[in-house]
């Protein structure tokens, strides 16, 4: 059944103070002095001296405890909820019919990008290349959805893609660091696949008009998020770029000046903020 997204509870206003008790001043009485020598009261000290002691570290103890059942408990919640995501959620929420990518070009300027088709839902080997099927191997894959965009000028088209895994929060962040620390979002034999749709812009937009992408693992929840843009002319692109580095300062390649690499990362950005977005709402509490 369709998951129709709640608002969520209005954040309070920038500045606005915490409800925070203030501690009254404390007022001191000066003690009778003891009498030193006296067995019972040195007992006495040292019997109430453990068991505060024995007080204060169960309370940490505790406190320490139930924090960590309760972060454990939010990121349990937020794996369980993405994982259903893929079927329950309605296509317009996970993919929007209209992107806003208010200073995602090129200098700063603003872009729209409109939705041209969605893929059905399906497993991964019919939507990834083998390579970066095998290289998302540790987390498998639940299932692969895809929808493809174009620019408000129709001169660029876009397929956007999540990858529902079937890892759990350590293998999801072991797979991130390692592309992180390998770069494999910048390697081109680990480029994703197109989104070709006919009837429309899209419909010549294939492995060979792939221009630039980019490739995001999320750690909070088990999705890959990927993007790959591309000319809508149909125009071949000998060397592709990643996103990263058609967008640097400077870059002077086909996929740079055509503004290429930031249609790749404004679409994806804005794919991966409604994901967090709807999971917010999927595992927000009732009051």
């Amino acid at each position: 059944m369709d998951l129709t997204p709640r608002p969520g509870a209005a954040p309070p206003p920038p500045g606005a103070p915490y409800a925070y008790a203030e501690t009254p001043a404390e007022t001191t009485t000066r003690l009778r002095p003891v009498r030193a020598g006296s067995p019972v009261r040195t007992a006495l000290a040292a019997v109430c001296a453990v068991l505060g002691l024995g007080l204060i570290g169960g309370a940490a103890t505790g406190s320490w405890l139930i924090g960590d059942s309760a972060a454990e408990s939010g990121a349990d919640d937020a794996y369980a909820a993405s994982r259903s995501a893929w079927h329950s959620v309605p296509v317009d929420t996970l993919f929007p019919r209209t992107l806003k990518g208010d200073g995602a070009g090129p200098g700063a300027t603003d872009r729209v990008w409109t939705r041209v088709g969605v893929a059905r839902d399906a497993g991964c080997a019919t939507g990834l290349d083998p390579l970066l099927l095998r290289t998302l191997g540790p987390v498998g894959c639940e299932r692969l959805l895809r929808a493809t965009y174009t620019d408000a000028t129709r001169s660029s088209v876009t397929t956007v893609g999540l990858v529902f895994t079937e890892g759990d929060a350590a293998s999801m962040s072991a797979l991130g660091t390692r592309f992180d620390t390998q770069k494999l979002g910048d390697r081109a034999d680990l480029m994703p696949r197109t989104y070709p749709v006919p009837g429309t812009v899209a419909e010549d937009f294939g492995d060979r008009q792939r221009a630039s992408w980019t490739v995001h693992v999320l750690t909070e929840v088990p999705v890959v998020v990927f993007a790959v843009s591309g000319f809508a002319d149909g125009r071949t692109v000998a060397e592709p770029q990643p996103a990263a580095g058609a967008m640097a300062a400077g870059a002077a390649t086909v996929p740079a000046q055509a503004g290429l690499g930031h249609e790749a990362k404004g679409v994806a950005d804005r794919i991966e903020r409604a994901l967090r977005r709807t999971v917010a709402v999927l595992t927000e509490k009732p009051r």
